[in-house]
């Protein structure tokens, strides 16, 4: 059995190394070589993508590298299974696309709005995953219109 003097010494002695390992992990997270995000390749095409993205709250029904909604198909590897001319067919139709029974909005977005979308997926498509690759949402998998 420890000692008053020998717990707080083993409790003090815990906290340190701990709080300089999580430090250390901190400063290893954050250096330049962890990086996996492709922000290099950020166009202003694809900020306003995004914003477009946000402003119709896509995500409120699709998800996006983990993130949103199940109703509707997973987007982040979207521009890799269906390309950019599937992506405009959507966003740019005037009647409401319902692939599935599931009815999605029409945004009736112009050109270069659509344009705009698919460098953003195109970016997002991008992103080093480390290794998770596979597709969260089983309703990406079962997406098949327009093929």
């Amino acid at each position: 059995m420890l000692s008053k003097k020998q717990a707080r010494a083993f409790f003090l002695g815990g906290t340190v190394v701990t709080f300089l390992i999580f430090i250390g992990l901190t400063v290893y997270s954050l250096g330049e070589a962890q990086d996996q995000t492709n922000i290099e390749n950020m166009t202003e095409s694809v900020v306003r993508g995004k914003v477009i993205w946000e402003q119709n709250n896509c995500m409120g029904c699709h998800t996006l590298l983990g993130e949103g909604g199940y109703y509707a198909p997973e987007l982040t590897k979207v521009y890799d299974r269906k390309g950019a001319n599937y992506i405009k067919t959507v966003v740019m139709s005037k009647t409401p696309w319902a692939p599935n029974g599931r009815q999605m909005v029409d945004y009736a977005m112009s050109e270069d709005e659509a344009n705009d979308v698919v460098e953003f997926f195109k970016w997002i498509g991008e992103i080093d995953l480390n290794g998770f690759e596979t597709v969260v949402s089983p309703l990406a998998e079962t997406d098949n219109e327009l093929e």
